[in-house]
């Protein structure tokens, strides 16, 4: 098992760094995967154009689409991680998902459409997943596509619902899970789509949360149609396909080990700041907040040389997702409560702590605990795929 960096690996952080330093589109104030505003979408096109055209991203497609077969396998997780510790803006949207399937189970045409302008940040690509019914039970979908026609004439008419859609008001492509097969059950009869988020019957609302903030989507699918060319992978395919590439999407977790370092560092300086450090049980709960971030990056490393030794196990990416985000949660929590009565200041109020940083941070904190797989969800697949426990009969 390998966890220190190599020298090799340490070079290209810091050709990274460098890079990030001179081409990056400024900082992103507000933590988590949040939606930007209209006007800072040309600037994000071009940065992520940028380091695609640099070989930061994409460094696992295939060559003649930009890919570099022979980089270091962490290598994405540096350029995650580098684009954290700049606190600027990584590319929005669900792309590397959307790449991943294509590759992966695309047809050559499409292929040749589509991952170009995810290259040049053209297509900026929203995941299609969830429905009011169907979050992390994905299996319960019940988004509609039946056909009509055939042959190269053959569309798929879509109705149906979805929610929890980031970036889905500022997206021209969804990488859209339906229900082609009404009589199969659960997993069987979902087919993947590319779906143009411009065709008609495709309705986008904004969600206001509690943050302020309309990060979230819902989409409202109205007899769209969708060409069969379209498919990606098999006619009730799809469950596969979403599975795969859910899986090749690994690099984000990097990002959070930084997240949650600059975090505690910060946490303590302004506990400091308040005199909370008087107090002998903030001391010691910051203590433990601190031993918590340090197990969070050693699991994190272990994920890393498994990921290089390609022996990653089913409980590693539900762990690592389950930890971050109640630490995330438990920091950004003790970081509102030690301003005391100022911690109900918002950015809007120019009294208010780092500009209502931790507020706003502690209020989308919970958005990690469900996003991606509820933690409830996730404890039970760590026990049924990591631990081989029974599964309870449905």
């Amino acid at each position: 098992m390998q966890l220190e960096p190599t020298p090799l690996l340490d070079a290209f952080r810091r050709e990274v760094r460098d890079f990030i330093a001179t081409h990056a589109p400024g900082i992103k104030f507000h933590t988590g995967v949040r939606a930007p505003a209209p006007r800072q979408l040309p600037a994000i096109r071009s940065w992520t154009a940028e380091l695609y055209a640099a070989g930061y991203l994409g460094i696992d497609w295939p060559a003649e689409y930009g890919g570099r077969p022979d980089a270091h396998p962490l290598e994405p997780f540096v350029v995650a991680e580098e684009i954290a510790r700049a606190r600027t803006w990584p590319p929005i949207g669900a792309a590397p998902l959307a790449a991943a399937a294509l590759i992966d189970f695309g047809t050559r045409a499409q292929r040749d459409r589509f991952l170009p302008r995810i290259r040049s940040g053209e297509d900026i690509w929203c995941q299609l997943f969830s429905e009011p019914e169907a979050g992390s039970d994905l299996a319960a979908l019940r988004t509609r596509a039946r056909i009509e026609g055939e042959g190269e004439h053959a569309v798929f008419v879509v109705d149906g619902q979805k929610v929890w859609t980031t970036n889905g008001q500022h997206a021209s492509m969804g990488y859209l899970l339906a229900r082609t097969d009404p009589d199969a059950t659960r997993h069987r009869g979902i087919t993947a789509f590319a779906l143009d988020m411009r065709a008609p019957g495709v309705e986008v609302r904004p969600l206001r949360e509690i943050t302020g903030t309309t990060d979230f989507n819902e989409v409202f699918l109205d007899g769209v149609r969708i060409p069969a060319s379209q498919v990606i992978g098999e006619i009730g395919g799809g469950w596969r396909v979403a599975m795969s590439s859910l899986s090749r999407e690994r690099s984000g977790v990097a990002a959070r080990g930084v997240e949650l370092h600059r975090h505690l560092a910060e946490l303590g300086e302004l506990a400091a700041r308040r005199g909370a450090l008087d107090d002998p049980a903030a001391r010691r709960e910051l203590g433990a907040l601190a031993a918590r971030v340090e197990v969070n990056g050693a699991v994190l490393a272990l994920m890393r040389s498994r990921t290089t030794h390609g022996t990653e196990q089913p409980a590693d990416a539900p762990l690592g997702k389950i930890l971050f985000s109640e630490l995330n949660h438990d920091l950004t929590e003790f970081g509102t409560r030690v301003q005391g009565s100022d911690g109900l200041l918002t950015e809007d109020d120019p009294q208010a702590v780092a500009g209502g940083w931790w507020q706003d941070a502690f209020l989308y904190a919970r958005a990690y605990t469900i996003a991606g797989g509820a933690n409830e969800i996730l404890r039970t697949q760590i026990a049924e795929r990591g631990l081989g426990m029974p599964r309870e009969p449905r």
